[in-house]
């Protein structure tokens, strides 16, 4: 009987329910292939990487005005009466300057400053990329649960429309009444509806994850084999793990850093600071007529000045007004970092227990799964013995992929609640990078 070939396919299908769906002459897309693919391929990971360089660059700036900047230059220039200066030096043929600093409190805490930005963005761009792994990892494993959810359908459609045209031939011969025609065809309508939001589903989240890997969207499918297995018990402080791994938390600390050795260093421009100078110019006296004014026979063309130049700011209401400000964006910066981390511990709490709940209900699944499966061979033996009905078949077979649809979203909302876990948790990357 078709109807009964049907259900043994149905039957095989739901024992295989981590099948993976792969068209032939098609090579799937491993897990981790997708994952490495959607940061390589990601914008905004690049936005975050020259920013981190620029971060960097800021970085060795500040560090460097402890080494002298030499200039090497020429201010030729004639003079005519008392010899006036070029940009405060003397017309010279050539000349060479260096300065730089020697001392200064302000300048320890900027570049300290500038070491924390620096940290700090290149834990935004580690968030950033757990961002990019969390979404692809997502969209991997639902277009996995729907291709397999639609092998399912496929064959729940098989069974629904066997038992349409079986019907319709026993109305034709007068045993069965209309209505059973009628109630054949609205299961299969909607066993249709299911198969079209399935395809839609499959249809949005393939073109998704090739935007993210840059995978045509005709050519991906997904190997349930490769990712990675989830934990299957909660472990560990949450609140101390999420505090100490998440990146979110610790770019926002660096950032509050940063800001509040900013905020020291501009109360630390009032303290004395020491830098060092030195100039050498060679004065071409036929273009100049410094001689005219000195001492006869006193000029020399070859000059060379240094000296370690010595600020003691005294009154200075501005740069005071400049840290006040300062003093308020660190302490605001500061505040942040308790509120991030309070809705971080809070989000991550609250994602453990979700994932307990939904444990909880997929084994509600799985207990429904098994029912439904021992339904269906009952009902086959009865069939089969001629003790059953036509209809006991149908409904026995159609509850039982009814329930496997409902194991296999069971165990996606499982492991969605997972990934948003362990990215709270700052273990996202770890796990794609673990052992098959």
């Amino acid at each position: 009987m078709k109807l009964t070939t049907a259900a043994c396919c149905i039957s095989l299908l739901i024992e295989l329910v981590g099948f993976t769906t792969c068209m032939a002459g098609q090579e799937p897309l491993p897990f981790r292939k997708a994952v490495e693919l959607a940061l390589s391929n990601s914008i905004q990971v690049v936005l975050n990487r020259t920013t981190e360089t620029a971060a960097y660059e800021t970085y060795k700036e500040a560090r460097a005005a402890y080494i002298p900047r030499l200039t090497v230059g020429s201010d030729v220039g004639y003079s005519h009466g008392f010899p006036l200066s070029l940009e405060g030096g003397a017309p010279t043929l050539f000349n060479v300057t260096a300065q730089s600093s020697v001392w200064s409190p302000a300048l320890s805490r900027f570049t300290k400053a500038a070491t924390a930005d620096w940290k700090a963005s290149k834990l935004q761009t580690s968030d950033q990329r757990a961002q990019i792994i969390l979404d692809t990892a997502s969209t991997y494993i639902e277009l996995n649960s729907w291709e397999s959810r639609l092998v399912i359908l496929q064959a729940e459609e098989d069974v629904a429309r066997n038992v349409e045209s079986t019907v319709g031939q026993r109305v034709k011969a007068g045993v069965d009444p209309e209505i059973e025609e009628t109630r054949a065809g609205l299961v299969d309508a909607e066993v249709g509806v299911h198969m079209t939001e399935a395809k839609g589903a499959i249809e949005v989240l393939r073109l998704q994850l090739s935007q993210l890997t840059g995978v045509p969207a005709a050519s991906i499918r997904t190997l349930r084999s490769s990712v990675p297995g989830l934990r299957e018990e909660a472990e560990g402080d949450i609140a101390a793990e999420v505090t100490e791994s998440n990146p979110r938390i610790q770019a926002a600390e660096q950032s509050a850093l940063a800001k509040e050795l900013r905020a020291r260093g501009e109360h630390r421009e009032l303290y004395p600071s020491a830098d060092f100078a030195a100039q050498y110019g060679l004065v071409n006296s036929s273009l100049t007529n410094y001689e005219q004014f000195f001492r006869p026979h006193s000029f020399q063309p070859n000059n060379v000045t240094f000296a370690l130049v010595i600020r003691l700011p005294f009154l200075d209401n501005s740069q005071r007004a400049r840290a006040a400000a300062a003093d308020a964006d660190a302490l605001r910066a500061r505040k942040e970092v308790e509120d991030t981390k309070n809705k971080a511990v809070l989000d991550a709490v609250k994602l453990r227990n979700n994932v307990e709940q939904l444990k909880a209900a997929r084994r509600v699944a799985d207990l429904r799964y098994k029912l439904a499966d021992n339904q269906v061979e009952e009902a086959q033996i009865r069939t089969q013995s001629a003790t059953g009905s036509l209809r006991e078949m149908q409904n026995a077979t159609i509850n039982a992929a009814e329930r496997t649809l409902e194991r296999i979203r069971a165990d996606f909302d499982v492991e969605r609640t997972e990934l948003e876990l362990l990215r709270a948790e700052g273990k996202l990357e770890s796990w794609v990078l673990s052992k098959q």
